[in-house]
């Protein structure tokens, strides 16, 4: 039999795409190569009751977001932060009001230098337009990394300016991953069927996987752009030139979060529900102390230093953890951590090789480049294939949606 559509990757991007083809009549196969659905989208649970996720925990431009009207109607719990929030430890002290102050203004002009390097048409690393010289600028160079998975000198201004943020982050007690996942839970889908060649034509696709070949019209691949880059997907004949380069110059970073339950409350109420801690010499790190009031946090790291702490283990990660929470809270709170844990690890994840994905100096066009269709017949989706909200979940959501609709007006033009 062969399908209207064969559509690789069932994260969030591949589950629209298969959402909107079926309300559009169209016959689909969705291969997914891991042994469940989500993608970089995955919520486990920390300890019975406690869900912690993995990946995308936040409804970013919760405005524009589709996935908020997703989760009314599934009766998700989430929380409406309004704009970002910064409380944080320096050194011996936390920030005062003037500090505090001095922080939020070099990150202001440093994104106003950005979008005006951007709108100049500078396509040059973040880090040659940004104050680096002020004794602040290893916080916004911290969560810079954590923004785009890579470091100031790692991505494109245009890239960055490209991003459509309204300050609405919400995040989802009960999980974004839970909540793609039952959402998506009625598509149909192909687990542990991982794609190893696609062969295509003008004639449409056959694509040979673990679980034998599937035919199709069309083909969209939703698979990340590292993965994409690998190679570990042979296309006969190979991709165009062009296209490979998009998937080179968009490469995922580092994001991965560390989860540590706790035995009680340390804190009491007049501790804010996070924190940045940045010691002497070390990089920072963010905390989410007692989410949404439940006995755990979450810290968070990024770009290289992510990327180190990932391949020195997990045990280093929590010890990275508990060292921070030690140098802001005392040593009392080691008796309140318990052995029970979770650490990320997206960059040895097999099935996405990183986190997010930002585009390399120079190479802010690219995500376009990655979007375009190949002669009708290959068609392209996810987060790295969006300009607006590149690093999001609903940016791959709507991605998967658009794909969808170019496929049908070429079939029409065709």
């Amino acid at each position: 039999m062969t399908v209207d559509l064969v559509i690789i990757g069932a994260g969030a991007a591949g589950l629209a795409a298969a959402e909107a083809a079926r309300a559009r009549g169209l016959t689909f196969q969705l291969l997914e190569a891991s042994h469940r659905i989500g993608g970089r989208a995955y919520t486990e649970a920390l300890a019975p009751g406690i869900p912690m996720d993995l990946g995308c925990h936040w409804m970013h431009s919760a405005s524009l977001n589709p996935f908020v009207a997703i989760a009314d109607r599934f009766g998700f719990h989430y929380r409406r932060d309004g704009a970002w929030r910064l409380n944080a430890l320096a050194g011996d002290h936390w920030l005062t009001k003037a500090e505090h102050a001095e922080v939020m203004a070099l990150m202001g002009a440093n994104y106003d230098s950005v979008r005006a390097a951007a709108e100049r048409g500078e396509d040059v690393a973040v880090a040659d337009v940004i104050d680096l010289e002020s004794r602040w600028a290893p916080f916004h160079a911290y969560w810079f990394s954590l923004g785009t998975s890579n470091d100031v000198d790692q991505v494109s201004t245009i890239d960055v300016a490209a991003y459509n943020d309204t300050e609405e982050n919400w995040p989802l007690r009960d999980g974004y991953g839970a909540l793609v996942a039952r959402w998506a839970a009625d598509i149909p889908v192909t687990l542990n069927a991982a794609a190893e060649r696609v062969r295509w034509g003008s004639k449409g696709v056959v694509v040979e996987t673990s679980k034998g070949s599937v035919s199709g019209r069309r083909l969209l691949i939703t698979v990340s752009s590292n993965m994409l880059a690998s190679g570990r997907i042979q296309f006969d004949p190979p991709l165009p030139d062009w296209k490979v380069a998009a998937a080179n110059d968009l490469p995922l970073g580092v994001h991965n979060r560390i989860g540590i339950m706790l035995n009680r409350d340390p804190f009491g109420p007049e501790v804010a529900n996070s924190a940045t801690i940045m010691l002497d010499g070390t990089v920072p790190m963010s905390i989410q102390l007692r989410p949404f009031g439940l006995h755990y946090v979450v810290g968070v790291t990024g770009g290289r230093f992510g990327a180190w702490l990932e391949k020195a283990g997990a045990a280093a990660s929590v010890d990275y953890l508990s060292e921070r929470l030690v140098a802001a809270f005392g040593s009392d709170i080691r008796s309140a951590l318990s052995p029970r844990s979770i650490v990320t690890a997206w960059s040895g994840d097999p099935w996405t090789l990183g986190a997010y994905s930002a585009a390399v100096p120079g190479a802010g066009h690219q995500r376009q480049e990655l979007a375009r269709p190949i002669d009708n017949v290959l068609f392209f989706a996810g987060e790295a294939c969006s300009q607006q909200f590149s690093a999001t979940c609903h940016g791959a959501y709507l991605t998967g949606i658009a794909a969808v609709e170019a496929m049908l007006k070429d079939a029409v033009r065709a």
